[in-house]
């Protein structure tokens, strides 16, 4: 049973903020990732031919002066720049994707992927995580899974489940769609909170996206709801008639569409604070859904955890 002092459930922008900003005062810990990489909503997928598509956050604000630094010293690797969409706001997105902010961060740390954690315990000395066969050890246990998850994984009887509970989320359904050269492109970005397709945006816009015409449209939260267990490659086939419509193009000229379900996408209804722990000081839970539904916010989370274990360590 391997033990760590502090393992990080989730390997997001708040578990790898937690971690990176760890690592910079010489504390070690262990992420614990149940996917294949790295980022969580920050997120790029790769296709047949070259496309990519960010399928998850579409770009990040820095607003504070210390998200700045650490944006501006991603951008100054060539993993990040600015996106000129036309909005006339300062949008920075990852290159040549969005993961590679995330990966930006991860550099160094030690993630291990493929291990999806399905029970916790505390016990005298701290905790024990279990991912299938394999079982962790740790003195201090931070979860940055989303608020409901995390309710779930610590369950009802924990004295945190109610402030979990209270937490709003809602979820989005995101489509990934790919058109001849010849079809139009009316715009790079649209927002438009009231229409069924919330935003739609030209994703090989954005610098160093290397196949043309790769759009990404993303359904308002009601209707991402009401479809959220369907089948995906329906809800595929209905977003890309709403995406023609809307930017004029012919159906039988998309030659790629596949969509996405985000259980856990946006913050409705945030905590309210930076993160939550028990009154033993060996939990610490996190996330976007902490403060606002955004890549700073999720950063700021992992940042004000790993600030608080540093001075309590």
């Amino acid at each position: 049973m391997p033990s760590s002092t502090i393992v990080i459930i989730g390997a997001g922008i708040t578990g790898l903020s937690c971690a990176r900003t760890l690592a910079n005062h010489g504390q070690a810990s262990l992420i614990l990732e149940k996917g294949r990489g790295v980022g969580g909503r920050v997120s790029t997928r790769r296709a047949q031919n070259g496309m990519t598509f960010d399928h998850g956050a579409q770009y990040i604000t820095a607003k504070s002066e210390e998200f700045r630094s650490i944006v501006d010293e991603i951008r100054s690797t060539g993993a990040a720049a600015f996106w000129e969409d036309g909005s006339g706001a300062e949008r920075i997105v990852g290159t040549p994707g969005m993961s590679a902010l995330a990966k930006y961060l991860a550099a160094g740390l030690n993630v291990q992927t493929g291990k999806e954690v399905d029970r916790v315990y505390e016990t005298s000395s701290g905790w024990v995580i279990g991912s299938g066969d394999n079982t962790f050890e740790c003195q201090k246990l931070i979860i940055t899974a989303p608020a409901a998850q995390t309710a779930r994984l610590l369950g009802e009887n924990h004295p945190l489940f109610k402030d979990l509970s209270e937490v709003i989320m809602t979820p989005c359904l995101t489509l990934m769609a790919a058109f001849g050269s010849d079809q139009p492109k009316p715009f790079i970005t649209r927002r438009d909170p009231d229409d069924v397709l919330a935003w739609i945006a030209l994703n090989s816009a954005k610098p160093d996206r290397l196949v043309d015409n790769c759009w990404i449209a993303q359904a308002g939260p009601e209707w991402s709801a009401q479809r959220l267990e369907c089948d995906l490659e329906d809800t595929a086939r209905a977003m890309s008639v709403l995406l023609c419509e809307r930017l004029g193009a012919d159906i039988n000229s998309i030659n790629h569409a596949v969509s996405h379900r985000w259980r856990y996408a946006n913050v409705a209804k945030p905590l309210g604070s930076p993160f939550l722990r028990n009154e033993q000081d060996t939990l610490y839970l996190g996330g976007d859904w902490c403060l606002k539904g955004r890549v700073e916010a999720a950063w700021a989370s992992g940042n004000a955890i790993a600030q608080k274990l540093l001075k309590t360590s």
